[in-house]
């Protein structure tokens, strides 16, 4: 029998046998309907190889979702745990499998280096298992590499952002060499903190080689260790030890990459290597500032306005450092229109748009920039304009997690429940240890009313809760998003003490307060103790939590509430916005 079924809309033909092609040239058996024998009953053949598949890869496109036999199969797949999903016109698929993770193969033609393809073969490898390494060396296992999470090993938990930066940066240079095939930083990352045997990884993740090392930086030095392990043998390929100045961070790194290059014999063009040199800054101590304010950007409580003040403080002193770092700038602006828009309604504070500005004046692909103005254009009413700045910082970087995040928060605000889902799918799975992406995540399961996503995400909810309370115990954020997740798992007595906490411990956390309204209304059944619970909220908040309390479906049973009605008309009279209560959109809208 096959390892592979593959799914698919009759129009869709030519890219079904790109798919399998490719697939088979990893070493997988794979069977798709071309090959239906004429003896035998279509739908018997169907559900035999159905229910005998490893990994049934369904390839969904406007015509595919409108197949009642493409839903029947990722149906039955689905109900077994053999679903994997691709997208390949861009058309987000059919509930309830538009709140599963898909590969982007839109417009894909083939690239083995293609990152969409790249999480096709990781998901059919992980179920099927890998065929390379039964069957003989493929392509890929030549030329690919896994990036591991390097160790901090600075004795100082809160240095911990340095070493994951030097491995992202790592990552994102080694996949800009075109000969070379690298694991994702999401994929990686899934394994620190792990003690994990090199070679299972390999096989695992179908590559060739990993890449781990360790990081300790102690006042102005820095000692980064690396080596480069045969994924086959276990064998070292390359090793070596860094002891430098904290100046030479970005040599350093070079150096690493030039090393794997010249260990595994790829070729790196010239534009490659002026690629890879190009960082955004060569000032060791503004990276470094700009590696800290992004860790407090994705670990910050959201809803305490220090969390943006802090950001806006250290990108404030890398730009003081190095004027010409978009990076920094761009985060800079992103803080900004946060601050703005979520706890002011002061008109003359500053909304990220200057910064915004700057960052796209220095680097013009800087996808993140175009969030503030999205944010700014947003707030204004004007949403058309807003949506044309999202599909740029789309464009530009559709890896990015701010990109994915903020394009997802703006969906949630015009009701766009699918797509905001499938942003925040991605969101999570580039950062999974941000907490706030699954506990918007678990809100947009909520409001298309997905109790198996919503079951999902709490489980994952609680986990990256946890952690981000052992960090910080007084995070209101997270216990509010802790309190959803233990009422979507049916544990209301935590619940409740998850709610009892956060309003003894951050009171005026408006976002807290607001936040959890979600469980008090959807679980605890509690129309009083939700408006009680919102009121604060909404006497204070600035234009960005007035227009979601406008348009969130999750707060649709208040709307005829003369109580909330009166609440929300009064702050959007405060902050001097229009707003019209709608009407309960299908779900999934």
């Amino acid at each position: 029998m096959s390892d592979v079924f593959v799914s698919y809309a009759r129009q869709d033909e030519p890219q079904a046998k790109r798919v399998a092609d490719a697939l088979r040239s990893l070493g997988y058996e794979v069977w798709r309907d071309d090959e239906l024998p004429a003896h035998r009953a279509y739908a018997d053949v169907i559900e035999e190889r159905l229910k005998s598949a490893k990994a049934v890869v369904v390839l969904w496109s406007v015509e595919a979702a409108r197949s009642q036999w493409v839903r029947a199969e990722a149906d039955a797949a689905r109900a077994v745990g053999t679903l994997v999903q691709a997208l390949i016109d861009g058309h987000i698929p059919p509930m309830p499998f538009n709140q599963i993770q898909c590969a982007d193969l839109s417009g894909w033609q083939g690239e083995t280096d293609s990152p969409g393809w790249h999480k096709l073969v990781a998901s059919v490898a992980a179920l099927a298992g890998s065929r390379q390494a039964e069957e003989g060396p493929a392509r890929r296992r030549h030329t690919s590499v896994c990036v591991l999470p390097f160790q901090n090993m600075s004795g100082d938990p809160e240095q911990e952002y340095f070493s994951d930066g030097i491995s992202e940066d790592i990552t994102t240079d080694l996949s800009k060499i075109s000969a070379l095939e690298v694991i994702a930083r999401n994929t990686a990352f899934t394994f620190k903190g792990q003690a994990v045997d090199v070679c299972d990884v390999a096989r695992k993740l179908a590559v060739s080689h990993v890449l781990e090392g360790s990081v300790r930086k102690a006042g102005g030095r820095v000692r980064v260790t690396a080596q480069l392990i045969d994924g086959r043998t276990g064998g070292h390929v390359w090793a070596d030890r860094y002891d430098r100045d904290l100046t030479d961070i970005f040599t350093i790194q070079d150096e690493i990459s030039q090393a794997i290059v010249e260990a595994l014999r790829v070729q790196l063009l010239p534009k490659e290597k002026k690629a890879i040199e190009q960082r955004g800054t060569s000032n060791a101590d503004a990276y470094n500032l700009y590696l800290l304010a992004r860790q407090y950007w994705i670990t910050g409580d959201f809803g305490d306005r220090r969390r943006e003040e802090r950001v806006i403080r250290i990108c404030k002193r890398a730009t003081d450092v190095d004027s010409d770092y978009p990076q920094a700038w761009a985060l800079m602006g992103l803080a900004q229109a946060n601050l703005r828009y979520a706890y002011t309604g002061n008109p003359e504070a500053d909304d990220g748009a200057a910064a915004a500005e700057r960052a796209l004046s220095l680097d013009p692909t800087i996808a993140e920039a175009h969030l503030p103005r999205a944010w700014r254009l947003a707030v204004l009413g004007h949403e058309d304009e807003a949506n044309a700045e999202i599909a740029t910082a789309l464009r530009l970087n559709p890896e990015s997690w701010e990109v994915n995040k903020e394009v997802a928060r703006l969906l949630y605000r015009q009701r766009r429940l699918a797509e905001a889902t499938h942003h925040l799918e991605k969101a999570t799975e580039l950062m999974e240890s941000d907490f706030h992406g699954w506990g918007m995540l678990a809100a947009c399961y909520l409001a298309q009313g997905n109790g198996d996503g919503l079951q999902r995400c709490a489980g994952k909810l609680t986990g990256q809760v946890e952690k981000a309370l052992a960090r910080d115990p007084d995070n209101g954020s997270a216990l509010a998003f802790g309190a959803l997740a233990f009422s979507v798992l049916g544990e209301m007595d935590r619940a409740r003490e998850y709610i009892d906490r956060a309003l003894l411990l951050d009171p005026d956390n408006l976002y807290m307060r607001y936040n959890l309204a979600w469980p008090l209304l959807a679980y605890f059944k509690d129309k009083d103790a939700t408006l009680e619970m919102v009121a604060p909220a909404l006497a204070k908040a600035g234009r960005n939590l007035v227009r979601l309390a406008a348009s969130d479906p999750n707060l649709d049973s208040l709307r005829d509430d003369p109580r909330f009605r009166q609440m929300l008309s009064a702050a959007a009279e405060r902050v001097d916005l229009a707003v019209d209560s709608p009407a309960p959109a299908p779900l999934g809208s």
